[in-house]
């Protein structure tokens, strides 16, 4: 069977599973801004958050409602409409970079570093 046509990779997973892993990584990457996972998963979390911080950076109630829903947590949403995306304005795409680390011990797998390109600067906290 031929592969044509057929967009992203599968990781061995079901539709829901997959949609979970992809959800769950994008929430650490805006909460840390920067995790280490295996060279496809990072490749593939490209595509899924250059789409969301392009939606987070149009920042109406419509696309913070779909930026929520593709999140895992409502405060990583708003952390990532309210201050990761004004920062990352200047830029068009490639907001986030992928970086070949190590060969993991346990089964060699290619690991990667996927982060932000620009310096984010931590918003000032609240004092009440």
């Amino acid at each position: 069977m031929h592969r044509h046509g057929y967009k992203g990779r599968k990781f061995g997973r079901e539709r829901d599973q997959r949609r979970a892993l992809m959800k769950g990584l994008a929430t650490s990457l805006v909460e840390h801004g920067k995790i280490e996972t295996t060279l496809p998963k990072a490749k593939e979390l490209v595509r899924y958050i250059e789409k969301l911080i392009t939606k987070a950076k149009k920042g109406d109630l419509a696309s913070r409602r779909i930026v929520i829903s593709k999140l895992g947590t409502q405060a990583a949403a708003f952390k990532l409409v309210d201050e990761i995306a004004p920062q990352l304005t200047k830029r068009n795409s490639g907001h986030v970079r992928v970086e070949r680390t190590r060969l993991r011990v346990g089964d060699g797998a290619q690991m990667a570093i996927i982060e932000f390109v620009d310096e984010l600067k931590a918003a000032p906290k609240e004092a009440n």
